[in-house]
């Protein structure tokens, strides 16, 4: 077998069927049966392409989407769906996912769409320091420097920061912060976010008191200045 590719669907009989169409393809899959579970799968191995189910109990595909992209994992995603909605497809794109299929879908087809991605993002593999004014991270190892200090961060701490990074002079609004790094949509916790804002300016600040990258956009949420 070659390249890893992760199911996430809760349909036995979907999973069954890309199982087949994946070793066709000389493609080793992996299955998980719920978000919960990819979630787990995905902290603990690397996978090359990611097919992912919207409609699940629990951790939805969407909350699945959001939480692996806040948690700066990059690998490639197909929407596989029974949803055929323009919304539902624009929103999945638009939290990261790199193609979405409609169900009923053709295997054969399907399965060249995901050799085609796996092989697609490994041609264009971005290396794997990346910058952003005096800040650079390695999303290979997930560490993170400014100037030649590495800062010592937590795992939401992390999140909060790669998606600054991600985004320099882009205003985010507690409701986008919490749902990005959280991966929750639902009641903000302000006094959550005020305190992990709070830390990483205590750690990428010169004076937190006087913060120069991390600014707060009275009324709006917060705006970070390379």
């Amino acid at each position: 077998m070659g390249d890893r590719v992760l199911i996430v669907d809760d349909d036995p009989a979907i999973c069954k069927l890309l199982v087949k169409v994946m070793a066709a393809n000389d493609l080793e899959a992996v299955v998980a049966g719920s978000g919960e579970q990819a979630m787990v799968l995905l902290e603990q191995e690397s996978f090359d392409a990611i097919l992912l189910d919207i409609n699940m109990d629990g951790l939805d595909g969407f909350d699945v989407l959001k939480r692996l992209r806040g948690k700066g994992i990059d690998t490639p995603v197909m929407i596989v769906s029974g949803r055929s909605e323009d919304f539902d497809s624009l929103y999945g794109l638009s939290l990261g996912a790199d193609d979405y299929v409609t169900k009923p879908f053709r295997p054969l087809v399907l399965g060249a769409k995901v050799a085609a991605l796996i092989r697609r993002t490994k041609n264009r593999a971005a290396p794997a320091v990346s910058s952003c004014g005096p800040f650079s991270w390695d999303s290979g190892a997930m560490r993170f420097f400014k100037g030649e200090e590495e800062l010592n961060l937590s795992g939401r701490e992390r999140s909060l920061l790669l998606l600054f990074l991600r985004h320099p002079n882009q205003v985010f609004t507690k409701d986008m912060i919490y749902e990005s790094v959280w991966g929750d949509a639902g009641p903000v916790d302000n006094d959550t976010i005020m305190v992990y804002i709070n830390r990483l300016r205590s750690k990428v600040e010169t004076d937190r008191q006087n913060p120069k990258h991390i600014l707060t956009v009275r009324g709006l949420g917060y705006r970070f200045v390379p």
